[in-house]
């Protein structure tokens, strides 16, 4: 059985070895001289304004939850896609009920004001 799971294993060590090596040579290559106008905080093209330690707003975490959540939903349903003629009908019940669920969630979302910016 673990030779089953010996190519996932592999795939993990070698993944994870090229990881640690990006991360190493980028530590060690080129050089390194911080300035003040290096050291600044940058976003977006602009210079931040106010404090750099405020904390965000709920309404980007729910956002970031949200995207998740749906984001999740086009890993399933590429697979679901390819192998939807060797499924049959109970595949494509399952899905139904898959996307269902996504839609009340959505229509949720909407009817709690989590898709608006502006509030």
């Amino acid at each position: 059985m673990l030779s089953a799971y010996l190519p996932v294993f592999l795939m993990l060590l070698v993944a994870t070895l090229v990881a640690l090596g990006m991360f190493t040579a980028t530590s060690l290559a080129g050089p390194k001289k911080p300035t003040p106008e290096k050291l600044l905080p940058y976003e977006s093209g602009s210079n931040t304004t106010g404090a750099s330690h405020l904390r965000q707003s709920v309404k980007f975490y729910l956002t970031a939850i949200s995207f998740v959540v749906f984001d999740i939903e086009a890993a399933f349903i590429y697979p679901w896609a390819a192998l939807f003629r060797d499924l049959g009908w109970v595949g494509f019940v399952a899905m139904v009920i898959f996307l269902a669920v996504l839609a009340i969630t959505l229509v949720y979302e909407w009817k709690k004001g989590a898709l608006e910016w502006e509030r």
